[in-house]
């Protein structure tokens, strides 16, 4: 078994792949933004155009999964998406793949990375309560996993919560945006 990272855009092969575990992973995950292969290769090919960085971590032939970075401000870019194969889940494949990200980004002079990432499922407190200007920062600090939400992975990658955009995929469905310092 010998795991290399590898651009996205490198072969046509490898981003079929890519596209079919962006597919799997959100179609297991009860999320419909990529319902299809079609709608999955489109995808990729917005997250492997320049000036982005698209990288993929391979497993001799296997795609095990895959992390995009694109511009946002001058110095802080947008993680988006991350994913990472059902059947690789849990084994550390998502925080190589953030760590090269930061590494290659680092390398382009970016000094942060910001992301989002949807609560559309239930899956924290936020989506329990109506978001105002009172509770706001109280729900925020108090935020509680309850079903296997990804924020808790990048808070041990580093990242922070920064806020979110409460009812941003409906009511009640908050995105939490998270952001870290890569210079350090």
């Amino acid at each position: 078994m010998i795991r290399r990272f590898s651009d996205i855009g490198s072969s046509p092969e490898l981003m079929l792949k890519a596209a079919r575990v962006l597919t799997e992973t959100f179609t297991t995950l009860g999320n419909c933004h990529w319902p299809d292969l079609e709608s999955a290769l489109k995808e990729v090919e917005e997250c492997i155009a320049a000036p982005n960085i698209c990288i993929g971590l391979c497993d001799d032939s296997e795609l095990l999964g895959w992390v995009g970075l694109r511009p946002m401000y001058e110095k802080t870019w947008e993680l988006h998406p991350l994913v990472v194969a059902p059947h690789c889940q849990r084994g550390g494949i998502g925080g190589l793949l953030v760590a090269e990200l930061e590494k290659r980004a680092r390398e382009r002079g970016i000094i942060g990375i910001a992301l989002g990432t949807d609560d559309e499922n239930d899956q924290t407190s936020l989506s329990r309560v109506d978001i105002d200007a009172e509770n706001i920062f109280k729900e925020i600090a108090n935020i509680r996993n309850l079903n296997r939400h990804p924020f808790e992975f990048y808070k041990k990658c580093g990242y922070m919560i920064v806020g979110i955009i409460p009812n941003a995929n409906g009511q009640r469905k908050p995105d939490i945006w998270m952001w870290k310092d890569i210079r350090i």
